[in-house]
C-alpha cells in the first residue's frame, strides 16, 4: 500500500489520528450495513447515460446533470420534476462522464480523452480544461478539494481550482464509480452492482448500502446500471438513479432488515 499525501494532506485527513486510534484500541468498527428506503419517485430520463449528479447548489430546487456516451454527452440543468432548463453538449467523440460544483464553478471529466472541462456553474460554458491522468469517472467536492475516481480502488485528490493532483486515497474497493461528498465522507456508486459504499477521508468504509430494491435496477447490464447520487442538502435524503432509468428516487439510508 502506497501513500503520496503531502503535509497539507496529511492534516486533511488526519492520517496520524486515525492511526494512532487504530494502534491503541483492539477493536475494529464494522461498516454499517444499510438500504434505501424510497420516500418519492420522480421523473429521470430513459435518454440519459447518467454519469454524473448533483443538486445544484445556487438553485436547490434543481438538479445538475451529466451524460456520457460517444455522441450524446453533455451537461445539463433540470428541475426536479424532470424540465429541463438548459443543456451544454460535449464533442461527438468524448464520452462524458462524472461532475461536481465547487465555488462558482462545474468540472465535468471525460472518459478515455484525458481532459476535464472547467464550466461556468450558471451559464455551463467552458471556461477552461485540465488533463486528466488515466480515465475519469467520478467526481465530488469537498471544501478545499475535488475527489476523484477511475475505476480503480484508489481515488485521487485534486486542487478545485486547477485540477492538479494532491494525492491519493487508497481504498481497498474496486470499481468505485459515481462519487458524492458529505459532510466529509464520500458515498460511491460500484460499478456493475447495487452497492453504494460510504468511505471516510481516509478511504475506510463505515457503510455499505445495499441498493437491489430500487425498480429500474440492472447491476449487470453496463448501459442500465445503478450510476448517479446526490445529497439534498439540509436533508438526510438523497436522489439515486441509473443511466437510462426512466425515475429519480428520493431515498434515505437507513438500517438494513
Amino acid at each position: 500500500m502506497r501513500y503520496t499525501f503531502g503535509a497539507k494532506l496529511l492534516g486533511f485527513i488526519g492520517l496520524s489520528s486515525l492511526l494512532l486510534s487504530c494502534s491503541s484500541s483492539p477493536e475494529v468498527a464494522m461498516p454499517e450495513e444499510l438500504r434505501t428506503e424510497i420516500l418519492a419517485t420522480h421523473p429521470g430520463s430513459t435518454a440519459a447515460f447518467t454519469q454524473g449528479l448533483e443538486v445544484d447548489r445556487a438553485n436547490p430546487n434543481q438538479l445538475l446533470v451529466g451524460t456520457g456516451w460517444h455522441g450524446e454527452s453533455r451537461i445539463y440543468r433540470r428541475t426536479i420534476d424532470g424540465g429541463e432548463l438548459a443543456s451544454k453538449d460535449l464533442k461527438p467523440s468524448e464520452f462524458g462522464e462524472g461532475i461536481t460544483q465547487s465555488g462558482d464553478h462545474i468540472w465535468q471529466l471525460t472518459w478515455q480523452s484525458g481532459v476535464a472541462y472547467k464550466r461556468d456553474a450558471t451559464s455551463l460554458e467552458v471556461i477552461d480544461q485540465a488533463p486528466i491522468s488515466g480515465e475519469g469517472w467520478g467526481l465530488c467536492a469537498m471544501d478545499d478539494h475535488l475527489i476523484m475516481s477511475n475505476g480503480s480502488a484508489t481515488l485521487q485528490v485534486l486542487d478545485p481550482d486547477s485540477f492538479a493532483v494532491q494525492g491519493e486515497i487508497p481504498t481497498g474497493i474496486d470499481k468505485l464509480n459515481e462519487l458524492e461528498c458529505v459532510d466529509g465522507q464520500i458515498y460511491a456508486n460500484r460499478f456493475l452492482t447495487s452497492e453504494i459504499v460510504r468511505l471516510d477521508a481516509a478511504g475506510k468504509v463505515t457503510a455499505r448500502i445495499d441498493a437491489s430494491s430500487l425498480p429500474n435496477n440492472a447491476a449487470q447490464d453496463p448501459n442500465n446500471v445503478l450510476n448517479g447520487i446526490a445529497h439534498i442538502p439540509g436533508t438526510d435524503r438523497f436522489l439515486v438513479t441509473g443511466k437510462r432509468w426512466p425515475d429519480l428516487y428520493e431515498v434515505r439510508f437507513v438500517p438494513a432488515d
